[in-house]
């Protein structure tokens, strides 16, 4: 069943179906692409089930994908700009100025805050684990210099955490304490924290955390592959049960859910979160993407025009399993965090061209493209039918092949029949009509919700009239007399356009 919405008119963004005199009709998926500020909020979707949230770096917190994010979105975390290396990158020199950009924007907006991440093997700076000489701390082989180095590694810890937690602890929402403590062969991930100090880093860190931001603060342990059946999702889950029944304040579990079409299964999710949610603790989807392609990424696709549409089905495919799975589970699950915004940002990129034949490759991973254009993902996820799937024809009086003169102040009644991709009358669907001004020139002007006459009409949507065909009478007398366009939309897309010089 179609999903139907009251769609807002967004001045500039709005988008019109120009059809050429002569095309009575038109099938949505050889026209333009919908915009993705032109449909239902993502997150006014999911508002009963989690938070929505996005990946930014700070130079998308304006223009348009500013604008996307306020839309969609009422979760936020930083991609890179609070990881170890930029907010500390020497030695008690703190550098504040992106993340703060970030955390404003939250607050501005009133949008739920992630902090990715305080702990972490990657992107932190070498200083952290040198001596007091300069010297490397995993290279020491002395045991009483070693056990020096282990206190003196742990109190730049909880240096570094304090002095962050101490500066956003009244607007972060959830901490991404420690990330990816465990390796892909199921054991702990032998970095300079753990070759250095075991896994008192891990306890270390939460306990700072949770002293300097307070019992209210929520504490996340962060990993990816975790919902994946192995070796590495149990010695994930024996570690953060370990850790629990030390004592230690972990609150949630993330799992960041960088996936592919086809992988992992459904069933192992399920069954990770389950696990999780076992132990008393929150689950968050922290840095989701759906990869088109395999491992290792074969890039085979150097930009989206070469993706296929039925890769994209396929992906559409998968983003309507995993949100079934997570709106199902959704007392377990507490936000749903995207690893970006849109195509034209993500780390895959990186990933497809490192591992194609040519240096080149393009990925593809999230709902929206990289003119933030909706994809057949974004429907599958909300549930809503892709309406490029109907073709509309009008019906008479009104006729898109010329321009129709009709007296101004006039009910006009704008018929046509709607069909599915399969050619079947779509009763199910519910259409709207808008107005699009004429300029002298051709060019289109203010665009509106056309007007109809009374109770025929409920809510200004088409009423079908019972033989498969629908009707809506348009009411003309709040228009003056010119030239206007008329256009039918399903779900915030043009299926059919006409011309009326209201006279």
């Amino acid at each position: 069943m179609l999903k139907v919405w009251k769609k807002p008119v967004i001045s500039g963004m709005a988008l019109t179906l120009m059809l050429p005199f002569g095309a009575a009709s038109v099938s949505a998926q050889e026209t333009d692409a919908i915009h993705a500020l032109e449909v239902e909020q993502i997150d006014e979707r999911f508002e009963d089930s989690f938070a929505i949230g996005a990946a930014v770096e700070p130079f998308q917190l304006e223009g348009e994908s500013a604008e996307i994010l306020k839309y969609h979105y009422n979760s936020l975390v930083a991609e890179n700009a609070m990881k170890p290396m930029y907010i500390q990158p020497e030695e008690g020199e703190f550098y504040w100025e992106d993340a703060d950009k970030i955390v404003d924007f939250a607050k501005a907006n009133d949008m739920y805050l992630r902090y990715h991440t305080l702990i972490w093997h990657s992107q932190t700076a070498d200083w952290f684990f040198l001596d007091e000489e300069g010297n490397p701390m995993v290279e020491e082989t002395d045991p009483e210099k070693r056990a020096e180095n282990k206190e003196l590694l742990l109190e730049r810890l909880e240096t570094h955490v304090r002095t962050i937690v101490e500066r956003y602890k009244e607007d972060v929402d959830a901490w991404d304490v420690v990330n990816e403590v465990v390796d892909d062969n199921g054991e702990m991930r032998n970095s300079p924290w753990y070759q250095i100090t075991g896994t008192d880093y891990i306890k270390v860190a939460f306990e700072t955390a949770r002293e300097v931001a307070g019992e209210d603060a929520m504490l996340y342990i962060n990993d990816y592959n975790n919902e994946v059946a192995g070796a590495k999702r149990d010695t994930f889950y024996n570690l953060v049960k370990d850790l629990l029944d030390e004592g230690v304040p972990i609150d949630g579990v993330g799992l960041q859910s960088h996936i592919q079409l086809g992988w992992p299964t459904i069933e192992e999710t399920r069954e990770s979160i389950q696990q999780y949610a076992d132990l008393g603790v929150d689950v968050q989807i922290t840095e989701l993407d759906v990869s088109i392609y395999g491992w290792p990424p074969s890039g085979e696709y150097n930009t989206e025009d070469e993706i296929p549409y039925s890769v994209l089905e396929e992906q559409a495919n998968r983003y309507e399993e995993l949100f079934d799975l997570y709106e199902e589970m959704d007392e377990e699950i507490s936000n749903v965090t995207f690893w970006g915004i849109a195509d034209n940002h993500t780390w895959l990129d990186d990933r497809a061209e490192e591992y194609s034949d040519d240096g080149l490759g393009k990925d593809a991973p999230f709902v929206f493209d990289t003119q933030y254009h909706v994809k057949p993902a974004y429907y599958a996820m909300m549930d809503i039918k892709d309406p490029r799937e109907y073709t509309s024809t009008f019906l008479s009086p009104i006729n898109p092949d010329e321009l129709n003169s009709i007296k101004q102040g006039r009910t006009v009644p704008v018929k046509f029949e709607l069909t599915d991709e399969q050619g079947n009358i779509a009763t199910d669907a519910k259409a709207e009509l808008y107005v699009t001004e004429v300029n002298a020139d051709g060019t289109l002007g203010s665009k509106q919700e056309a007007i109809s006459s009374g109770k025929a009409n409920q809510e200004n949507l088409f009423r079908t009239t019972g033989s498969g065909k629908y009707i809506f009478n348009w009411d003309t007398k709040s228009l003056s007399q010119g030239t206007y366009q008329i256009s039918v939309e399903v779900g915030g897309y043009s299926l059919d356009t006409a011309q009326i010089h209201l006279r």
